[in-house]
């Protein structure tokens, strides 16, 4: 069973003091933009989970950026007579165009996951969204599930779950897009920072009992 909120637009990291997403203003062109620190402020804002945690060190995330470009430094062939300088640029711009590429695959899938669990099914996407329903279900069983709800704490922070149930005790449950397949998997792992997040969500959705659980899809 599948309970559906409105579905805000991916993007922002500002939220109203009732947990309603705040990720645009308007600009003095009548235009949307990106809500900025400065808008935040003057409007009352409260920052979201990952905002906060974005200010401090990610050792996780950063350890990957630096794989990327020692990646790209020993598969890039370095052009005669190119400088060291040069051939540096390209390497950052190459490790920047993967870290770019699987964020974009990781949002479509995130993305459709999110749309299956409210009901709106794409065919096409099948073949990947019935193994993670399954998983999910044959962990926590036939729960009713909200999907992609916001919420603002008391303490001063807010947030957006991709989903939750409140059934029984509760569980929070958050989308993680990695590389893997069946063969890796006892390398499948989280980040401290992932385990924050999930502790905070629960903590603002009030329930603090819950189960939590980061879901890995492989995007390989």
């Amino acid at each position: 069973m599948i309970a559906t909120n409105t579905v805000a637009q991916e993007g922002g990291h500002w939220y109203a003091k009732d947990g309603t997403p705040a990720y645009t203003v308007t600009a003095k062109n009548g235009e949307q933009r990106s809500t900025t620190l400065r808008d935040a402020k003057k409007m009352g804002l409260l920052p979201s989970v990952t905002t906060i945690m974005k200010a401090a060190a990610s050792p996780g995330l950063e350890a990957w950026k630096l794989n990327q470009m020692m990646l790209a430094a020993l598969t890039l062939p370095r052009a005669e007579g190119e400088g060291e300088e040069s051939f540096i640029k390209r390497v950052q711009a190459d490790s920047k165009e993967h870290a770019r590429k699987a964020a974009e695959r990781g949002t479509q899938v995130h993305t459709a996951i999110e749309q299956f669990f409210d009901g709106q099914i794409n065919a096409n996407d099948l073949p990947y969204l019935e193994p993670v329903y399954k998983a999910v279900n044959d962990t926590f069983g036939n729960l009713m599930w909200a999907v992609e709800k916001s919420f603002a704490a008391e303490s001063g922070f807010a947030g957006k779950v991709d989903i939750h149930s409140r059934d029984g005790e509760g569980v929070v449950a958050d989308f993680k897009t990695k590389e893997f397949t069946s063969d890796t998997l006892d390398k499948v792992a989280g980040f401290d920072e992932n385990v924050m997040q999930l502790a905070a969500y629960r903590n603002g959705l009030k329930l603090p009992n819950a189960r939590c659980a980061n879901i890995f899809v492989s995007v390989t």
